[in-house]
């Protein structure tokens, strides 16, 4: 039974004491290792849920006429304005005891229904940046390394949001100070810092005060980095700046959003960065997926509905042994038990370099990195689903089927 499900029962009929409610709900989350918080005004309850390994799980429902005390708490943690309820608002509470030791990004959004709240949780006691933990596999791991280890070049991540790309980023990060010490100089730009990691200086944008990236990006250069991590390239400018930072002898991380991990080169191209650069400058692209991963404890044997078994490509055979978890106490029934990293790495190569410069469509770029033998997301899917560490809904929940 959760803390606040015992605070509930303990005072029945009583009065709530609202700041130790919100308390609870949010040891409650970072306990269950939940990455958000989601406070929403539903019909008749105050819902609140969490997002547990990517999917939001229902914790409790509250009374509704609770929802302007608990926003209005939540607000004085994040130091936000508690008399105006019509205007998006956000804020952040620092790592408490009293809130489980995580700190807390507070985003507070009108609603017909009222105001509806979403905290981001980052737990700085249990979280490490280890690349040997992320789940990649073996060869994309050594690749990555390999990409990571050179003195200069664009190293992208791409992948949707929440598929895992700042924690590889800063595993990368982390990595390089391992490998070098105090002899690197690493810097990194962000929108927002979201840990603060050892050893490397940490910049966070605000373009309220006209700090941008370009602006931030421009003035770094003159600090003598050698490596350099651009949160988010997002604009023509900062992807200007980003290759030819690669170009000039510095090792650039980074992230664009597209639509696959070969479609990058045709946003950075829509983003006015000459092929030839990109060609020049860019050492490797990394697609990211999360998928959870099956309890060990409750997984078993099962068969899918022939629907789902039908999209399962032949070449893996058809004496596959499905598994999937079947909910148990260990997993708060859910089925699943934390989460691991699917990873295709393209590495720009002389062939993948002449493809970039002969602007050849995405389709046609992702068949030449597959020929050049670089590994798909759906492969290192099933890879997952034939040994049993995930199911094959799970694996089409995150690649939708046009993505095999």
């Amino acid at each position: 039974m959760s803390h606040t499900t015992r605070y509930l029962n303990s005072i029945g009929q009583g009065e709530v004491e609202v700041a130790t409610l919100v308390n609870y709900l949010v040891v409650d989350a970072v306990q269950a290792g939940a990455s958000d918080i989601h406070i929403e005004p539903w019909e008749n309850t105050l819902v609140v849920r969490i997002r547990l390994h990517g999917v939001l799980t229902e914790l409790v429902h509250l009374p509704r006429d609770l929802m302007d005390k608990v926003a209005g708490r939540i607000k004085v943690l994040g130091n936000l304005v508690t008399y105006r309820n019509d205007l998006p608002q956000e804020g952040h509470a620092p790592a408490n005891p009293e809130l489980g030791g995580a700190e807390l990004r507070i985003s507070v959004f009108p609603t017909v229904r009222g105001e509806k709240i979403v905290i981001r949780l980052f737990d700085t006691t249990n979280r490490s940046f280890d690349l040997g933990s992320l789940g990649l596999d073996l060869n994309n791991l050594r690749t990555l390394i390999n990409l990571i280890s050179r003195p200069n070049g664009l190293v992208l991540f791409t992948g949707p949001t929440g598929s895992g790309k700042t924690t590889t980023m800063y595993s990368a990060l982390c990595h390089i100070v391992q490998r070098a010490g105090s002899t690197m100089s690493i810097s990194t730009v962000e929108d927002p810092v979201e840990f603060h990691l050892p050893m490397i200086s940490q910049a966070q944008v605000n373009p309220a005060r006209e700090f941008t990236y370009p602006i931030a990006l421009r003035s770094l250069m003159r600090q003598d980095p050698q490596v350099i991590m651009v949160g988010e390239i997002r604009d023509p400018e900062t992807a200007a700046i980003a290759v030819q930072a690669g170009l000039t002898g510095h090792l650039v991380i980074s992230s664009v959003h597209a639509g696959s991990t070969a479609g990058v080169f045709a946003r950075m191209i829509n983003m006015a960065v000459e092929p030839f650069l990109l060609a020049s400058s860019v050492s490797g692209v990394l697609g990211l997926r999360l998928i959870r991963r099956n309890c060990p404890i409750c997984a078993e044997p099962y068969e899918p509905d022939p629907a789902v078994r039908k999209l399962v490509p032949s070449q893996y055979g058809v004496d596959i042994v499905f598994r999937h978890g079947s909910g148990c106490p260990a997993c708060n029934q859910t089925g699943f038990a934390g989460r691991t990293a699917l990873c295709e790495v393209l590495v720009v190569d002389d062939a993948v370099r002449s493809a970039i410069l002969g602007k050849v469509p995405t389709s046609r770029l992702q068949e030449i990195a597959q020929g050049r033998g670089m590994m798909t997301l759906w492969d290192a899917a099933m890879r997952r689903v034939l040994d049993g560490e995930t199911s094959i809904e799970e694996i089409l929940r995150v690649l939708p089927v046009g993505e095999n």
